[in-house]
């Protein structure tokens, strides 16, 4: 991961030479074809061919590179540097299950940057519109603690550089919830009628205490994925496992709200409100595995309560101020009616006013 070596800027930079400089064998040939939607970024499978004397070496590897786009690859420039310092700083302190990783580098302060890693297949990415079933979700959860659990806490994320949302103080969460305001009424006015008037309300309603959202529960933070959800994962159904990708959204804070994200927008809303106690359970269980201490299973299912907040945040920023996709609206209109229903029954602007007045 530390190769000085010339970033590619495209796919035709890709080269058989240039993959055998990153994996320390000789490469014949490499056919190397685009895999996934590209919104943000450019991922593509490569093909290795070795000639003659095949190594113990992968027969393919997934190179991810800036969108081909240069406006996009200038506005999230932020996401790519987050991921680079994901893998190169973080990944191995921390024991959340995330692809073997050939090479990471980055150039001209993230506007060049290329990730090669291992090619999961047949590992299936999620769905996140259909939704998953409670066993897949009792996995996600366990492999989420493997995110929060080994570094709970660590005052050295108040200082990570990469986090597009660090733990702030009151001006940064002041801007932010003028910015979640602006959010909120861009999204209802894009989705008209998709949206009915009651998730309308909510909203409106999650936009106004983001601000005071933000501050919550100061005492317990840690590295949070930021966009924890089916897309972002590669389920290997015959292993019973999940491999997290897409670490652009690294953000510090409240630790269930990674929790909260996952579970209301994967489940279907019948779903999660039969399993959702026992999933909290087992993510807090699976974190007292990790090392956590002083934290109840009280404490725990409060955050989670307190962390769907999380749901209306983050999809109403993407709704608002990304390009969208036909799959991409509709995946972000179901996970945002659901998140709105998972608000409404869990009663979480009580709680959030109730820290007003605490």
């Amino acid at each position: 991961m530390t190769l000085e070596l010339a970033l590619p800027h495209g796919p035709a930079d890709i080269t058989a030479s240039w993959l055998s400089n990153i994996l320390g064998v000789q490469i014949q040939d490499a056919l190397v074809t685009p895999i996934g939607t590209g919104q943000t970024g450019a991922t593509y499978r490569a093909q290795l061919s070795f000639g003659r004397a095949a190594p113990a070496s992968p027969r393919t590897v997934v190179v991810k590179l800036p969108s081909q786009d240069d406006a996009v690859r200038e506005r999230v420039a932020l996401g790519y540097r987050a991921e680079h310092a994901f893998y190169r700083d973080v990944a191995h302190t921390l024991a959340v299950p995330v692809p073997t990783v050939y090479h990471c580098a980055i150039d001209r302060d993230g506007a060049d940057f290329v990730l090669v890693m291992d090619d999961l297949a047949p590992a299936e990415q999620g769905d996140q519109i259909a939704g998953c079933d409670p066993e897949l979700a009792r996995v996600a959860v366990e492999a989420l603690a493997g995110l929060h659990g080994p570094r709970w806490c660590d005052p050295a994320w108040l200082d990570f550089p990469a986090a597009s949302m660090p733990r702030g103080g009151s001006d940064f969460a002041r801007g932010m919830g003028e910015f979640a305001r602006l959010a909120a009424e861009t999204t209802i006015e894009k989705l008209g009628a998709q949206l009915n008037a009651e998730d309308r309300d909510t909203v409106r309603e999650a936009a106004e205490l983001i601000e005071t959202w933000l501050l919550a529960e100061p005492d317990r933070f840690c590295l949070l994925h930021g966009d924890y959800r089916l897309d972002n994962l590669l389920i290997n159904a015959a292993d019973k496992a999940v491999t997290v990708v897409d670490w652009q959204t690294l953000s510090i804070g409240l630790p269930a709200r990674d929790l909260s994200y996952f579970l209301t927008t994967s489940l279907q809303p019948d779903q999660r409100r039969e399993h959702e106690r026992r999933l909290v359970t087992h993510y807090h269980t699976a974190l007292l595995g990790h090392g956590v201490r002083d934290y109840s299973e009280t404490e725990c299912w409060t955050d989670y309560r307190l962390g769907t907040l999380q749901v209306p945040l983050i999809t109403t920023l993407g709704l608002a101020f990304t390009a969208g996709t036909d799959r991409g609206d509709d995946m972000m209109l179901a996970m945002l009616r659901r998140g709105c229903r998972a608000l409404r029954e869990h009663d979480t602007f009580s709680l959030v006013r109730g820290l007003i007045h605490d």
